[in-house]
């Protein structure tokens, strides 16, 4: 770091009594009083450079008596008091970039310029500054960091405009043009200069570590001066300075900010009930500034920090305008999150849920509004055989098109990567028991059908809301399984499903037929549904609705036909399971308690396979042997 030195007297300034005084043959005549300290001077030196002391003197009546003057609002405190006594005696001083702006506020205080003497104090701290601290990168940081202690001072004499325009200028020039910054001295680099382009090249975001130490004020002035430069920088580099930032002076939240107990704590020691008064202010104030600080462009930044800085945003209780511009850029690239990330604490007073589900919907409504714009073809020629020129307009269409089928393709694929990372979150989201129906349901419903290929990831995450709500009815659990489709579902989670418990009975029937249709069609036929099932599907169905009919020359052989005797089997697990499903239908129950018919849905229970164990292998086989011919 760069400094320069005034004067050439040795230091004669002593302590005694509580009182700063200069040793000296000529007794003191001069009291000046700067906050809580006392000097002992003299008149001559002093008054010769500092306009304000004659001011101050020239008023006192009595000039005969030792004079005594108050500076109560001094800036700079007594160090740059003493600073500017020093350079009126002739003593040696030093300047450097940590005590230029103290000395440089003092001397305009005491009005050290020109007209009282040539070669005064403020000329002399102008030229250091200017042609010295001004043109290194630390010492403009560090000067900068110092206009925090006087900030209206450092406003109203340009110091802190021109140390922002320094650091700006020198990270928008090409880094193998600028001195080298701490970060490279750290690095085991010369601090002189920085003459490898490729050494440059693969540190060109050297400067972020470094201006990350300044207040957010100063930071977002500088970001800014970046920001606005004429050379344009790359999104990419101010996501990563922002990156950096957010890391030194934000909360760190992470999926291990809530317990398996589902209480709410933030990392780093720092507990919410802390984050009240200035300090919960002061985090908002920082979160917001770097909200405003993010790049417009796409992938700027990525997926992960934004859901941080939206986690923490829900910690600080920020503004909901900023909440809502975080939702709207991770729902533009929300297909690069994870199922993680979107574990968002929810906070409040009272306690309901412990993530925050309706941020999450909110991203997911951004996402589904970024992606409407499907892409449309262009209109043929009437006549297909008229060769004609095609103008340059034409050519232009055709390119759009292409991109327009590119962003619809790149699109498709998004909405398959988020229909994953949903079905993730419900599995986690799925185990708070304060969540809602409605909001499982929500949630899950806000992705496409066409989006999921297969429904085994929803369906663990209905399977996990099952078990950690079993005080649903019912008429809960349907509305819940309708949106499963059972046609997706694996052999596995066929196998699974057929023996939950947990599922109503229409959706385990429904597994069976799906995963013996499946079964026959990979054995290259279609077997005729059984009338019994046929029936037991279209028990609550609307009548004018045409059934499909599934119908070859195959034929069931008799072990395979289904009757009632299977599930009075209690070695099946399937059978029990189906049993437990028929006596918690409310229907049949009260259709056997009061005698009366049975109806056509009970008819058609009635006839369920003998041997449901026995279909499975059959079908295990039938789809094993199809695999061996293939």
């Amino acid at each position: 770091m760069k400094f320069m030195k005034l004067g050439s007297r040795p230091d004669t300034f002593y302590t005694t009594e509580a009182l700063r005084s200069v040793s000296s043959e000529v007794s003191s005549d001069l009291i000046v009083q700067v906050k809580g300290s006392r000097y002992l001077l003299h008149k001559f030196p002093l008054l010769s450079k500092c306009l304000r002391l004659q001011r101050l003197c020239s008023e006192i009546p009595d000039p005969q008596q030792p004079q005594i003057i108050q500076l109560p609002d001094f800036p700079g405190g007594a160090e740059g008091f003493e600073l500017c006594a020093k350079f009126c005696y002739g003593i040696t001083i030093t300047l450097s970039a940590y005590n230029l702006v103290s000395a440089r506020c003092a001397a305009e205080y005491l009005q050290m310029t020109e007209d009282v003497e040539k070669g005064n104090l403020i000329y002399k701290i102008e030229v250091f500054f200017n042609s010295c601290i001004l043109h290194g990168w630390k010492d403009s940081i560090v000067t900068l960091q110092t206009t925090k202690s006087f900030p209206s001072w450092s406003e109203e004499l340009g110091i802190t405009s021109r140390c922002i325009e320094a650091i700006a200028s020198k990270v928008l020039s090409h880094p193998s043009k600028v001195n080298l910054s701490r970060s490279y001295s750290r690095r085991g680099k010369d601090d002189a200069s920085c003459n490898g382009g490729a050494e440059s090249q693969r540190h060109k975001g050297w400067w972020a570590e470094d201006i990350a130490e300044l207040g957010i004020d100063l930071y977002w002035r500088t970001m800014i001066a970046i920001k606005s430069g004429g050379r344009k920088i790359p999104s990419n580099l101010i996501g990563d300075a922002l990156r950096i930032y957010a890391s030194r002076w934000l909360l760190n939240i992470s999926k291990d900010s809530i317990d398996p107990d589902g209480n709410k704590q933030v990392e780093s020691g720092t507990e919410l009930e802390d984050l009240v008064g200035d300090s919960a202010a002061k985090h908002r104030l920082l979160l917001e500034s770097i909200i405003s600080l993010l790049p417009a462009e796409r992938s700027s930044v990525s997926c992960s920090f934004l859901l941080k800085l939206l986690k923490a945003a829900n910690i600080v209780s920020a503004s909901s305008s900023s909440k809502m511009e975080l939702a709207r850029r991770v729902g533009v690239q929300l297909e690069e999150a994870k199922a993680s990330d979107l574990l968002i604490p929810y906070v409040a007073q009272t306690k309901e849920t412990i993530y925050d589900v309706d941020i999450v919907m909110e991203i997911l409504e951004q996402f589904r509004l970024q992606g409407q714009s499907p892409a449309t073809s262009p209109a043929r020629e009437k006549d297909g055989f008229e060769r004609r020129r095609r103008s340059r307009s034409a050519e232009r269409g055709d390119f759009e098109f292409q991109e327009r089928r590119r962003s619809s393709s790149a699109s498709h694929s998004s909405r398959l990567k988020v229909a994953k990372i949903v079905d993730g979150y419900l599995q986690e989201v799925a185990r708070d028991v304060n969540l809602a129906l409605s909001k499982f349901i929500a949630v899950a419903e806000a992705v496409p059908e066409f989006a999921r290929l297969d429904h085994d990831d929803l369906y663990r995450a209905i399977d996990i809301y099952l078990q950690v709500h079993p005080d649903l009815n019912k008429s809960e659990r349907k509305r819940l399984c309708r949106i499963l489709d059972c046609k997706k579902l694996s052999m596995e989670a066929c196998m699974h499903a057929a023996q939950n418990e947990l599922l109503p009975l229409r959706v385990v029937v429904q597994v069976l037929f799906f995963e013996q249709a499946r079964g026959v069609m990979a054995g290259g036929q279609m077997a005729e549904l059984p009338t019994n099932i046929k029936a037991l599907f279209s028990a609550n169905e609307d009548p004018t609705r045409p059934t499909a009919s599934l119908s070859t020359n195959a034929t069931v052989p008799a072990e395979d036909q289904w009757s009632v005797s299977g599930l009075k089997s209690p070695k099946s697990k399937l059978s029990s399971t189906l049993r437990m499903k028929l006596a918690e239908d409310g229907d049949l129950e009260e259709n056997y308690a009061n005698g009366i018919a049975k109806p056509s849905k009970v008819k058609a229970i009635c006839s369920l396979p003998t041997r449901p164990k026995r279909m499975f292998s059959k079908l295990w086989s039938i789809s094993r042997s199809t695999s061996e011919k293939n």
